[in-house]
This record gives C-alpha cells, sequence and structure tokens, in this order.
C-alpha cells in the first residue's frame, strides 16, 4: 500500500519561458527533499529531468518530466508532490498543455531581469484554460540586474490585481540571500550552499514599513473575495489566522489569487518557503472540483468524482518511447486506485489492457510501486493499444475523459528517405514519432504527392529529424513542401466543341460534344449538368463525359493544379452507331474542357492562412515591415498584456522560413499561430512565375 492518502498528494507543473530557471528550480527542490545528494547543472548535463541526449547537447528541455519527493513543512506535515518540469521554447507547447492537463497547480516562473516574455503569457493563458491554481515566482534574483519591482509591475499589468506579493527579496542582485514573508512577517536568511535551508529572523526595522504594506495588501486581496470578509477586515482592519488560511485556499482554487514568491532556483534561496505554501494552501486531487466526463461512445456528460474508494480510471497524458524499456506511459489516476495485474479497457478504442509494472518517476530513474492511488501520477510500461489523450476504466465504468487540446501546427515540411527503398522505414519512424508526440503531425497530400510533417516550428521539427537518425538510423531530405495551388475561370464560355474522331482500320473511335463552362462562387465547388435533349448523346456515355471532365480537373490544365468552382453544362453532341463508346466521350470531355477553361479567363489561386504574431511591443516595426514584405495583409492589432499582437492574412507561399525568421527579429521573443483561411486569387506577376516555373520543370522532365 502507498504510504501517503490523495489528502496528502499535490500535483504541479513548472511553467514559463524559456531560460527562466525551470529545470534548476526542479533541481533544487529534489535536492531540498533529499531526493538527490548533489545539485545537477544544465551545463554539466547531469539535471534529474534534462537526461535525453539531445536535450543535455542542446542544454535546453525538450520534453516534459515527471518528478515527485516526499515534503514535510513547517508544521511536521508530510505532502507527496509530483512535479512535471516543462519546457520552455515555444516550438514544445504540446508538452506545457500535457503537463497542465493533469496537474493543479503550476508555478510560473519569469526572469527577474528580462520580465514578462512572450512564454509566459502563452503558459498564464493555458493555466486558465485548465483552472489551475497558480503560483508566480520571480526568479533569478542573484543576478546583477535584477528588477523585483519591475517584474512585479509587468506582472500586475499583465495578470491584474490577483497578483499578491508573499515574499519579497531584501538584498536582490548579486548575494542575494535573504527574503521577507509577509504571511509570517518574519526574514528568512539563506545558506547558498544550494540545500535551500533558512534561518528565521525578525523583520528589519528599515524593512517594516514595506512588508507592513504587503501583508495589508495581500490581507485585503483575501477579504475581497467574500463579503463577510470584507465587513470583517473593516471592522478590525484585519483577518484571523483562520480566515487567512481559508480565505488563501478559496482565493487560488478560484483563481482570485495569484501569490508572488522571490527565488534564486540557483542558489536554492526562496524555495523552501515556496515548498510549505504548496503543502498548506493548494489543492490536493480531492479538493479539486469533480471532472466532467462523458460517457464510451455518447455525447452524455457525467461527473466522474476524485474517490480514493472509486472505480479505478486513469488517463494517459504522455507517451514515450525509452531506451531498455520500450514504450512507457505516463498517467494520472482519476479515481479509484490502479495496481499490476488490472484489467482495464481503453474506451478511446475498445481495446484491453493489462496493467504491468507500475513505476514512480524521476527523470529517467524509475521505482516500482505496489499501487498508484486516486490523485497520483505514475508510468507504466508495455501497454498495448494505448497512447497519449487515452482513458482506462474497468469494464462496468464506460467513461472518456476529455483530451488535450494540443496546438495546432504553425510550419510545415516535405520529407522522404534519402535512400531508396526506405520508406516503409520512413513511415514506420513517423507513426513512433507522433505516437510519443502528437504535436507532430504526418499527412500525405495526394494534390502536390508529397508525405508532409507538421510541427510547432524549426527547432521542434529538427529535433525530431535528428531522433530518426540516431534511434532508426534513417536519413531523410526535407524541403519546403509545394504550394497546393488551385486553379479556376472566371467568365462564362457558353460554347465549347470537341470531336473526337479516331479511325485506324477496324471499329474507330468517335465522340462529339458540346458544353458551356460557368465559374461558380468560391467554395461551392463542382457541378455537372446534363442538358441534352432528344438522345442526339445517349444516356450511357454521359456519366463518361462527366468523369473526363472530373479527371481533367483533378490533373489541371494550367500548372498541374486541381481546378475548382466550376459549373459545366453538357448541352449538344452527337454520336456514331458503331464507332462511339464510353472512352471516346470520355477523351472528347476532357479535351473540350481543356480548349474552354483557357477561354474562360483562367486564374490561379494561392492558399492565404490567418496569422496571429505575439511579440513585445518593441519589434512592432520590424514584424510588421516583415508581414508586409510577405504579401501580408494586417487586419488588426492589440494589446494582450504586455504583448502586441498582430492579426493579419499571409499567402503559404510567402510562409518560408517564417519561424526563423521571426526569431531573429524578435531576439527569440516572438511566437505565431496561423491555420488555413481561404483561396485567393496571385497577383498576375506572380501567376506568370508559377506558370513558366511548371513549364520550365515540364520540359526537363520531358527531355
Amino acid at each position: 500500500m502507498a504510504d501517503y492518502k490523495s489528502e496528502q498528494i499535490r500535483n504541479f507543473s513548472i511553467i514559463g519561458h524559456g531560460g527562466c530557471g525551470k529545470t534548476i528550480l526542479s533541481e533544487g527542490i529534489l535536492y531540498a527533499a533529499g531526493v538527490t545528494t548533489r545539485f545537477g547543472k544544465i551545463e554539466e548535463g547531469n539535471t534529474v529531468s534534462d537526461y535525453r541526449k539531445d536535450e543535455i547537447e542542446k542544454q535546453l528541455s525538450i520534453n516534459s518530466s515527471l518528478m515527485n519527493c516526499m515534503w514535510k513543512n513547517g508544521k511536521g506535515e508530510v505532502s507527496k508532490f509530483n512535479i512535471i518540469d516543462t519546457p520552455g521554447y515555444m516550438d514544445f507547447l504540446g508538452e506545457v498543455k500535457s503537463a497542465l492537463r493533469v496537474t493543479d497547480t503550476s508555478l510560473l516562473l519569469v526572469d527577474s531581469f528580462k520580465g514578462i516574455e512572450v512564454g509566459t503569457e502563452a503558459c498564464f493563458k493555458f493555466t486558465k484554460e485548465n483552472r489551475n491554481n497558480i503560483i508566480l515566482i520571480v526568479n533569478k534574483l542573484d543576478h546583477e540586474n535584477a528588477n523585483f519591482d519591475e517584474t512585479l509591475s509587468q506582472m500586475r499589468e499583465s495578470f491584474g490585481p490577483e497578483v499578491v506579493v508573499i515574499t519579497y527579496p531584501v538584498n536582490h542582485g548579486i548575494g542575494f540571500n535573504e527574503v521577507i514573508d509577509v504571511i509570517k512577517m518574519k526574514m528568512y536568511r539563506f545558506n547558498t550552499d544550494g540545500k535551500g535551508e533558512y534561518k528565521i529572523e525578525d523583520i528589519p526595522a528599515d524593512q517594516k514599513d514595506l512588508a507592513d504594506e504587503y501583508h495589508q495588501k495581500f490581507v485585503e486581496a483575501i477579504a475581497e473575495e467574500d463579503e463577510a470578509l470584507m465587513e470583517k477586515f473593516f471592522e478590525n482592519g484585519t483577518l484571523s489566522e483562520g480566515e487567512i488560511v481559508e480565505g488563501l485556499k478559496k482565493g487560488m482554487k478560484e483563481r482570485k489569487l495569484f501569490p508572488v514568491f522571490c527565488t534564486s532556483a540557483s542558489n536554492n534561496v526562496g524555495v523552501r518557503p515556496i515548498l510549505d505554501y504548496i503543502s498548506d494552501y493548494c489543492e490536493s486531487p480531492v479538493d479539486k472540483e469533480p471532472e466532467m466526463v462523458s460517457r464510451a461512445g455518447s455525447e452524455e456528460k457525467v461527473e466522474l468524482k476524485a474517490n480514493p474508494n472509486g472505480d479505478p480510471v486513469m488517463f494517459v497524458f504522455k507517451t514515450v518511447s525509452e531506451k531498455n524499456v520500450g514504450e512507457l506511459s505516463f498517467f494520472r489516476v482519476y479515481s479509484g486506485k490502479v495496481a499490476p495485474g488490472l484489467d482495464m479497457i481503453n474506451t478511446n478504442n475498445s481495446k484491453s489492457e493489462r496493467l504491468s509494472q507500475v513505476y514512480s518517476m524521476n527523470g529517467k530513474d524509475r521505482k516500482e510501486m505496489p499501487e498508484v492511488i486516486c490523485g497520483d501520477i505514475a508510468g507504466v510500461v508495455k501497454l498495448k493499444d494505448t497512447h497519449t489523450n487515452n482513458t482506462l476504466c474497468i469494464k462496468s465504468t464506460q467513461i472518456v475523459l476529455d483530451k488535450i487540446v494540443l496546438p495546432e501546427p504553425n510550419m510545415t515540411l516535405a520529407i522522404s528517405p534519402t535512400r531508396k527503398g526506405d520508406e516503409d522505414k520512413l513511415g514506420q519512424a513517423l507513426h513512433s514519432i507522433h505516437e510519443e508526440d502528437p504535436t507532430f503531425i504526418v499527412s500525405y497530400d495526394t494534390d502536390i504527392k508529397q508525405t508532409l510533417i507538421h510541427g510547432q516550428g524549426e527547432i521542434h521539427i529538427n529535433t525530431h529529424i535528428a531522433r530518426m537518425k540516431t534511434k532508426f538510423n534513417l536519413d531523410v531530405d526535407v524541403s519546403e513542401p509545394k504550394i497546393p495551388y488551385r486553379e479556376a475561370i472566371k467568365r462564362m464560355v457558353p460554347e465549347i466543341e470537341y470531336k473526337h474522331k479516331k479511325q485506324s482500320g477496324g471499329r474507330g473511335q468517335f465522340g462529339h460534344v458540346v458544353i458551356k463552362l460557368e465559374p461558380q462562387p468560391r467554395g461551392q465547388g463542382f457541378e455537372f449538368v446534363n442538358a441534352i435533349v432528344g438522345g442526339v448523346v445517349p444516356g450511357r456515355f454521359i456519366p463518361a463525359v462527366e468523369k473526363g471532365i472530373i479527371e481533367t480537373m483533378e490533373s489541371g490544365v494550367l500548372i498541374g493544379c486541381k481546378v475548382i468552382d466550376v459549373k459545366a453544362t453538357l448541352h449538344f453532341g452527337s454520336f456514331h452507331t458503331v464507332d462511339s463508346d464510353e472512352m471516346s466521350f470520355k477523351i472528347a470531355a476532357s479535351m473540350a474542357f481543356k480548349k474552354g477553361f483557357k477561354e474562360a479567363s483562367p486564374v490561379i489561386l494561392e492558399p492565404i492562412y490567418t496569422v496571429e504574431i505575439y511579440f513585445p511591443e518593441e519589434f512592432m516595426g520590424a514584424v510588421s515591415g516583415d508581414v508586409s514584405s510577405r504579401r501580408g495583409k494586417i487586419l488588426g492589432m492589440e494589446a494582450e498584456g504586455r504583448l502586441q499582437v498582430i492579426k493579419c492574412t499571409i499567402p503559404l507561399s510567402e510562409m518560408g522560413g517564417y519561424s526563423s525568421k521571426l526569431r531573429s527579429l524578435t531576439q527569440g521573443r516572438g511566437n505565431y499561430a496561423r491555420k488555413f483561411s481561404h483561396y485567393e486569387e496571385v497577383p498576375k506577376e506572380v501567376e506568370n512565375k508559377v506558370i513558366s516555373d511548371y513549364e520550365k520543370k515540364r520540359a526537363e522532365e520531358n527531355k
């Protein structure tokens, strides 16, 4: 049996923009809790959470990592902490979203010198979607240019008046080691040996006024949550300890309170008070509101309470492939408890699974567990048909938990194996990577006849390409995909006649059609009208006429791209009693369509994407100028927190390399999201170039 109860569990994720100190904070927590005997360093490649080869080489987090520890707070009460350290680069936002789905509290780190960044805003937004408790941490206060007051001001500007100081630095900058706690109204003087231990002292006289001011604002914030508390506050000028405790818990749960702590994670200064706070005031799994879930195979919604004695229900939020282990699935138990040997049903695909060994995880280190109780997070090996976003229940509990809403891809490349004969190997590698990372999407585009990979950006895609080489011994070629242009017409041609006649001894071929072509409204598609009267074209040949037109539309007329939004009317023709057959009419229809298409003011259409670009204000000129240079149309600009957002449309053909360009323009602080919008006519000079390139390529192929 587990030596802790669901009420003692605290599940929290560590999130924030890249480089703000998340991995080092997780190292400090494990070191302070006695899980590790040394403080790992990123530059030495020995941290618990960044253990994969590519993470060590690049010195950045690529995957979220699950860790755990037991923590005894200042009252001697023990909590079980499940910690998920997440990547900070925007290319790996899927990992962040997965972690937030299964954790109840999020520690959002902010660099005290850089302040609020794009990743900070994005992470905060995701915590709102998942209704996470949130703790704000101003980190790196031991740096020379650290500025707590400015960072706090930015937090209030971005996240609102709910931002309330719990600890603040006395001596931030080089040598930072003194923190004042405005709940307990004490100063903590930390050792800087990495263990995070401190001595409790009275607040110095020169800090008393500031500490009182922060304390008063903190109590006011709690009082504002509830009318009864507000009345007591006005009567007494403060609140009792019990009222403060309840107010803190309520404020965290309802996201009416965003406590701020200050740290130097690299020296483990200021970390222990955060862990005590999580233990004292943050929600356990059984404190959470019931999860709304669906009955398997229906739209009916039911409540799922975190009941330690309920039927077993678990949700897989991440799947990885580990050397010498195979597939390892990370999961959270939402009801009951699970243990090795338990038979369960995957309610997403109706496949049965028997649980093998379950593990407590600390990075790559695993420790077998006899059972995993309600609210706990662990790993399990060798599930046959279960992957990320799947729910497992026992047979009598047929429910499905809501899936993680993963970000849309921002970048697409065409991929093919370098060596002939590796096509099957490539398919297996791409499937395996997608199972491990659902934000890495694979598709085959029949229009352009290319296998496409879709990801969150250049780093994301390059990471998986590198893994194909190391894990699958597979060399691949990647390139910008062909643009799926479309062809259309702008005017009606009332009469296009074509007579297909062939005689070469024996039975000949004869098909004669007269068709009318008309443009359709955009998005209307293809329409075929049979307007033959008097049987001048026998009914048995009409489907062949339609088929001939459709096949020609699929292969295109101008540049080999699909023709869209055309109405074709067959209104006259003739036939030969001996020589006419379906093939003859199919050829006649195809040739008539090609002839008429060229007379109907043909145009090339290009795919247009709506793009939202997020970046700090100082880069407005560079970003907007780049949008214009890509034939983009700016639809609007607005502020979101401390960031600027440009909403625009950009042709897909102009978005090659945009991920790298935006990173360059904004010193790595910009991000964007894109989505297909519509097709639009290309400018004449672009059309001429596209046609010229196509004809040149055809000529080379025919040599």
